[in-house]
C-alpha cells in the first residue's frame, strides 16, 4: 500500500520474473476484502465477487528473468489486512 485517505487506499504491485527462462504475460489474483476498485493502471483486471485477477497489458507482460513490471490501483474501502495470499502465474 503506498497511501490511505479516509475512505480509500492506493497500492502498487510489482511482478518479478523469478524463473530462468522468459515469460510472455503474468498474472496475479487476490481477495479484495470488501474494498471496491476505483481505477488500475498498467494491467487489466477482472472481479469475480471480492476475487481480483491483475493481468498484464499489452506492452509490460514478457519479462526476461529478473525482469519487474509493475501495476497500480485505487480502491474505495478499507485494506485488505495482513497478507493477502496473493497468487502469481507466468503465462
Amino acid at each position: 500500500m503506498t497511501g490511505t485517505w479516509s475512505g480509500g487506499f492506493k497500492a502498487e504491485v510489482t511482478v518479478t520474473n523469478t524463473g530462468d527462462a522468459p515469460i510472455g504475460g503474468w498474472t496475479v489474483a487476490w481477495d479484495l476484502g470488501t474494498a471496491r476498485i476505483a481505477s488500475l493502471w498498467s494491467g487489466v483486471h477482472t472481479l469475480d465477487g471480492s476475487r481480483i485477477t491483475v493481468t498484464d497489458a499489452s506492452w509490460n507482460g514478457a519479462l526476461s528473468p529478473g525482469a519487474t513490471a509493475a501495476f497500480g490501483y485505487t480502491a474505495d474501502g478499507a485494506p485488505p489486512g495482513g497478507a493477502v495470499g496473493a497468487v502469481c502465474a507466468a503465462g
